[in-house]
């Protein structure tokens, strides 16, 4: 199976929250990719891949990073895909900074934003998004729900 969630990150530090989004999406059973990508670095990059999710089948972006947060602004800038932010902690403000980076988007240009370093509910998030067109991602995500209950 293709990916259909493509996961960013601004810096290889980000790596512990990926860790968390992809323990989540591979326990759903839901493909996934993953870059190292800086909107301050490699902003090309950044916009290239944006644009060229969909044609390669992507069907969710995940942008995480920490401090300015650019990241996931630069992802929606460029595709009409559903980005998720999650914001991770450090710096001075403790990912406050981050989190309001990712939650102020400009009108037009929205990035949905988790909580600081949640990497889970981002996960959660896509294969809420996938479970619109893919009955399995809904099924599983269902039963995870469930147990929520149960427990």
């Amino acid at each position: 199976m293709s990916a259909l969630v493509g996961i960013l990150s601004g810096s290889t530090s980000d790596k512990p929250v990926v860790d968390k989004i992809t323990s989540v999406l591979d326990e759903l059973g839901v493909a996934w990719e993953y870059s190292v990508l800086s909107a301050h670095r490699t902003p090309n990059k950044v916009a290239r891949y944006s644009k060229e999710a969909e044609g390669r089948g992507l069907a969710v972006l995940i942008g995480v990073a920490g401090l300015s947060a650019a990241l996931p602004g630069c992802l929606a800038a460029h595709t009409t895909l559903p980005v998720i932010g999650v914001p991770c902690d450090g710096g001075y403000l403790g990912g406050a900074d981050a989190l309001y980076s990712v939650a102020q988007m400009p009108p037009g240009i929205p990035v949905a934003a988790v909580g600081i370093g949640n990497g889970k509910n981002a996960a959660y998030l896509a294969a809420s998004i996938l479970s619109i067109s893919h009955p399995n991602v809904k099924e599983k995500l269902q039963a995870y729900r469930k147990s929520l209950g149960d427990e």
